[in-house]
């Protein structure tokens, strides 16, 4: 591995966000040689990063910085030069509420190549339309009528998960911790909650209307319909965008987990890493680590009817790891790789579907997030 090589065209990168700012991998279509440059924003917890290849390819970045607060950032040469907001996102619909952390950053597909969307903590929702350089608050999610019943989970009551509909401007889903999925037909005036069929064992009422606790949440780029959570109370699919939510958690070590990721062209292949059981600790979540000590990323080839381990690579004993809710990323190859970081810095990865798996990186700083890309 060389350090701080300029990736080129048709390279695929893998950047990764960290406690200690955030990495980017870059390699052919190959992936047997790898370049690293970073850390950029040296110290920063960078909570996620992503590359966005619209308008010639931009470098988003979110961090949390115990000195300079919560800050977005945007690289157009791949990390060598950044230009930071000039309005930081702010809760104008409520004073009292404060932007605690950023969590996630989203493009949106639909309002031109500088509209992006924002996540935070507390739950709250935001979006740009200039790059970056301003921000406006979504204010339908923090003036929802079921807020009250929003509950802060293990890492806060955070909007951690967003993706708008490729196909309408005004349609959008969203995941918040602990308060569950909810979709938007106006723009996000309006939100309705989508848990039908999700449990929320914590609570008093195993399936209530909201207060789930969705760890991360993705849909199929072929098939926006189809969804699949990791919750709190285990691994689920819709085939109808939210509206029915089916347990697919039969067959898993686990019902537990954070990172969840799907195959780029099969909406039924899922990959999702389980940790401990969960049992008597179910406010905690436990002990937070895989189960059983072993690194086991299980795959379903079948849109969760089966599910088997994939090992070959993988530390199997005293495996005592971690993966966070962005953890877990594929890319767009064929075979398809795909990537999981852990909060002790292992990166590990997969050139064949996850079939064989090899060690890209180690002793990184805590591993927040993963994404990939292909660098246009």
């Amino acid at each position: 591995m060389t350090d701080d090589a300029q990736p080129r065209r048709g390279d695929t990168l893998v950047i990764v966000g960290t406690r200690k700012g955030a990495f980017i991998f870059s390699s052919d279509e190959n992936r047997k040689v790898w370049d690293m440059s970073g850390p950029h924003w040296a110290g920063s917890d960078v909570f996620h990063a992503i590359y966005d290849a619209r308008d010639g390819g931009k470098l988003w970045v979110v961090r949390n910085d115990p000195v300079f607060g919560s800050e977005v950032h945007r690289s157009d040469d791949l990390g060598a030069t950044w230009y930071s907001s000039k309005i930081g996102p702010s809760i104008t619909s409520d004073p009292k509420i404060k932007v605690n952390r950023l969590w996630h950053v989203t493009p949106d597909p639909v309002d031109g190549p500088d509209s992006v969307y924002l996540g935070a903590e507390p739950a709250s929702l935001f979006k740009s339309v200039d790059a970056g350089e301003t921000w406006m608050e979504i204010d339908g999610i923090t003036k929802h009528p079921s807020r009250h019943g929003w509950m802060e989970g293990f890492g806060g009551m955070c909007l951690h998960s967003i993706l708008p509909d490729a196909s309408s401007q005004n349609r959008m889903l969203v995941g918040i911790s602990a308060a569950g999925v909810f979709s938007t037909e106006d723009g996000g005036a309006n939100w309705s909650p989508l848990n039908r069929g999700v449990r929320a064992d914590f609570m008093g009422e195993p399936y209530p209307e909201v207060g789930q606790c969705p760890h991360s949440l993705v849909s199929h780029p072929a098939n926006p319909r189809r969804l699949y959570q990791q919750n709190h109370c285990g691994v689920y699919r819709s085939d109808d965008r939210g509206r029915e939510w089916i347990d697919i958690s039969d067959g898993l070590s686990s019902r537990f987990g954070l990172p969840l990721t799907v195959h780029p062209f099969d909406p039924d292949t899922v990959y999702v890493l389980p940790e401990d059981k969960v049992v008597g600790d179910q406010l905690g979540g436990g002990m937070r680590f895989v189960t059983d000590a072993k690194f086991r990323v299980f795959r379903t080839r079948n849109a969760g009817q089966d599910w088997e381990p994939l090992t070959n690579g993988l530390p199997q004993h005293n495996a005592y790891l971690h993966a966070m809710r962005d953890g877990m990323a594929a890319d767009t190859l064929d075979p398809c790789g795909v990537y999981v970081g852990t909060s002790t810095g292992q990166l590990f990865f997969s050139r064949d579907e996850g079939d064989n798996w090899d060690l890209l990186a180690d002793y990184l700083p805590p591993i927040n997030s993963v994404e990939t890309a292909v660098v246009v």
